[in-house]
């Protein structure tokens, strides 16, 4: 049964944090596999099988399956935003587009889904959470500064669409996923839309490119392994999971981390050096998500102080 706690328990906000951390892994493991295989093609495969890895599990436990017109129509949906829409922009915004631009238009989509968040499933952010979303796109805003600054390179309209295109399919998906929460096991619904959603990115693939064109080298199966599982299959299911219990808004939220794990990952893996404009960013985009999440009675007790 859906519910929406007074606060973030231990255990969702680790399921929340896992799967910011998958998300962010994700486009340097896209860059690795993009030169062996066609952009919708490698798209198509890493969301069927992902939903395969998902369906699977779900038929031996003998979970519930879809069932009615209304909730195919809305797995459909869910589907073509997060899945088609979602990877078509991802995989081709790279091509246009920098890492700093890209991760800041990306960003938006929280701003997006506290309002249709708002409108469809009546979740309402007083000021303090609105401050907190504004401070946490801010902050983003900052950490991507050097990257906004730079000159771009390729049809930079064209990859700023596919960014946002690929951002308003998972915004709308996000509140289909909120809305069925609760009504349909986490299994099925990620796994069926998942299929859906590739037939769909296949479909274009087919009349757009090589779909025949695939080198089947290890980097290549090594990213569409790593894309699919822990990248996709786990990463939707556990944001199933929360969703069922934690209002959308405050869930998604915690996106803003994406490119803080971004940042952690070139330290650490290609000595990148972080610059005290940097630390401002990250500092401000924590701020803001605690402000989201904090419960009101917090709150109350740090401003006594």
């Amino acid at each position: 049964m859906k519910t929406s706690s007074a606060y973030i328990s231990m255990i969702n906000m680790t399921q929340i944090i896992i799967v910011m951390f998958l998300w962010s892994i994700c486009f340097p493991v896209i860059v690795l596999g993009l030169p062996y295989a066609p952009h919708l093609t490698f798209a198509a495969l890493r969301a069927f099988l992902a939903g395969i890895a998902l369906l699977i599990p779900a038929y031996c436990l003998n979970k519930q399956q879809p069932h009615g017109i209304k909730i195919w129509l809305k797995l459909a949906a869910i589907g073509l935003g997060a899945t088609t829409l979602g990877f078509y922009g991802m995989f081709h915004a790279s091509e246009f587009v920098s890492p700093g631009i890209a991760t800041v238009i990306a960003n938006t989509q929280p701003l997006m889904a506290m309002v249709l968040a708002y409108i469809f499933l009546n979740e309402r952010m007083d000021t303090r959470g609105k401050i907190g979303v504004s401070f946490g796109f801010i902050g983003i805003v900052i950490i991507s500064f050097p990257s906004l600054t730079s000159d771009a390179s390729g049809n930079y309209t064209l990859g700023v669409l596919y960014i946002i295109l690929a951002a308003v399919g998972i915004t709308v998906s996000n509140v289909l996923i909120r809305h069925i929460a609760g009504q349909i096991d986490a299994l099925t619904a990620m796994g069926w839309q998942l299929v859906i959603g590739s037939f769909f990115l296949g479909l274009i693939a087919l009349f757009t490119e090589d779909i025949t064109a695939i080198n089947w080298n290890m980097p290549f199966i090594s990213s569409l392994l790593l894309l699919a599982l822990p990248g996709t299959a786990l990463a939707y299911w556990l944001w199933f999971r929360v969703l069922e219990q934690i209002d959308l808004t405050r869930a998604n939220s915690f996106s803003f981390l994406v490119p803080i794990f971004g940042l952690v990952m070139g330290v650490i893996f290609y000595q990148e050096q972080i610059q005290l404009t940097t630390l401002a960013g990250v500092s401000l985009t924590i701020i803001g998500i605690i402000f989201v999440n904090l419960p009101r009675q917090q709150l109350a007790i740090i401003n006594r102080r």
